[in-house]
């Protein structure tokens, strides 16, 4: 969406673009943005929240972001330091109070999942995020993330963010029915298969 550097005349353009673009959305009635702390350094969230900043009223769209890959100094992972640092750096570039939505991007197999499942139930606790969910892992990690929240009285995941679409449906053996079994709402990442799907939008 914006420059990795976001200072030159060129990547403030992309930004006012990426800015009207946000505003073009809204007009057309879309009101979930999902956005990521990586995404063009930490610069997505920054003109999503000034996007809807300018154009929305906060209640009346859902904001998501994710987690885990490495941003400036702050390294890959899911550890609880880890967690609780992005999630602080998230909300001030989008200058919001709260996510919607905190999403862990990848599993992190470095990092107990204890470890990092607790430090998402303390974001949500402390109001920094109404929910959590989860992206791109197999089907018996999140069956394992699911069921220790369960058994911890831990906040527990409400969606799953893989990638699915009409062309790579890999995801209807195992990783749907566990979501249905759970009641896990699903969002599906490059749903028009980077335009294979739908070429005229590509």
């Amino acid at each position: 969406m914006a420059s990795r550097t976001g200072v030159s005349t060129p990547g403030r353009c992309r930004k006012r673009a990426a800015v009207r673009s946000s505003n073009h959305a809204l007009e057309g009635g879309i009101n979930f943005f999902d956005t990521a702390n990586s995404y063009s350094d930490g610069s997505s969230e920054e003109i999503v929240g000034q996007a809807l900043r300018d154009f929305a009223r906060r209640e009346e769209v859902v904001v998501a972001t994710k987690v885990y890959h490495q941003v400036g100094d702050l390294a890959e992972g899911l550890s609880r330091a880890q967690i609780l640092r992005s999630i602080d750096d998230s909300l001030r570039r989008l200058n919001m109070e709260y996510v919607d939505l905190l999403q862990i991007h990848r599993w992190d197999y470095n990092t107990p999942i204890e470890e990092t499942l607790e430090a998402l139930n303390d974001v949500v606790r402390a109001g920094k995020a109404r929910y959590i969910g989860a992206s791109s892992m197999h089907a018996a990690q999140f069956a394992q993330a699911l069921a220790l929240q369960e058994q911890h009285g831990w906040a527990p995941f409400v969606t799953m963010q893989d990638h699915y679409n009409l062309i790579y449906r890999e995801e209807e053996r195992e990783m749907l029915p566990l979501c249905y079994q759970h009641g896990v709402a699903v969002i599906p990442w490059s749903p028009l298969a980077r335009g294979a799907v739908n070429p005229s939008v590509g």
